[in-house]
């Protein structure tokens, strides 16, 4: 196999230090876009941190409940996705909506102590694997398309939108992603499919696990999915998600 990685642009100075944004039942992958509605004053001065040096925020998802101690930290699952800001407005409350890119996944090392009101942590990156050979690539992305095909709406435009997804240039690590990142698979799969960085193994999972969802209906139209596929941008009346509260 080799490495490759088909992430957004990523700081060449990088680190290896991230600002943590914890939440609950949300797994962000690479390539997708999630937006967020930022209000909670630590969160604020974590954005702040960001947008003055390198626009990226770490964001970890919560796992095990949240604790009963007021003063006691979540538990965060251990790979996470580093997301490049690429969008910012304040409001005249003085709170923030930003969009965030999928760049890269990433697993914590440690958390780091700092003075700071907001979590961080020394992290590893962790690079695309891509299958030995394209032909293997295309025969699998083939398969996440086709196992996508049978879950989606079957109106015209859906139909249409997959079809030039099919014949697009998109690599199989994105389109895995972005597939992972928008449908209703449940965030312990969505966690599992985040953990592989193998990208023959990712997209092997991703299709046992189409293969297990029930067929969307109109209200799940998956339009934007497609949509976001081949323009990698917010479409459509559902996606990007609504805001995130933090």
């Amino acid at each position: 196999m080799t490495s490759g990685d088909e992430g957004s642009s990523f700081p060449e100075d990088f680190g290896g230090r991230v600002r943590l944004f914890p939440l609950p039942e949300l797994v962000v992958f690479p390539h997708a876009m999630q937006p967020l509605h930022i209000f909670e004053p630590r969160y604020c001065d974590l954005l702040a941190d960001a947008m003055a040096s390198d626009h990226l925020i770490a964001m970890a998802t919560v796992v095990g409940g949240l604790p009963a101690a007021a003063n006691s930290q979540p538990r965060l699952h251990p790979t996470l996705c580093i997301g490049r800001i690429v969008s910012h407005v304040e409001t005249e409350a003085g709170t923030h909506n930003i969009l965030l890119i999928g760049a890269k996944r990433a697993r914590i090392r440690q958390e780091i102590k700092t003075n700071r009101p907001f979590r961080m942590a020394d992290i590893e990156l962790a690079a695309d694997v891509q299958p030995v050979s394209e032909t293997e690539s295309q025969r699998l992305k083939m398969e996440v398309l086709n196992a996508f095909s049978a879950v989606i709406p079957g109106n015209a435009t859906v139909q249409q939108n997959l079809h030039e997804l099919m014949a697009s240039q998109m690599g199989l690590s994105a389109i895995a992603d972005i597939i992972a990142y928008t449908l209703p698979l449940g965030t312990p799969a969505k966690l599992q499919l985040l953990d592989l960085n193998d990208v023959g193994e990712r997209a092997k999972l991703l299709v046992e696990l189409l293969k297990r969802l029930p067929k969307l209906g109109p209200a799940q139209s998956a339009d934007s999915p497609l949509q976001a596929a081949t323009t990698e941008r917010p479409a459509g009346k559902s996606f990007p998600p609504p805001f995130s509260l933090n």
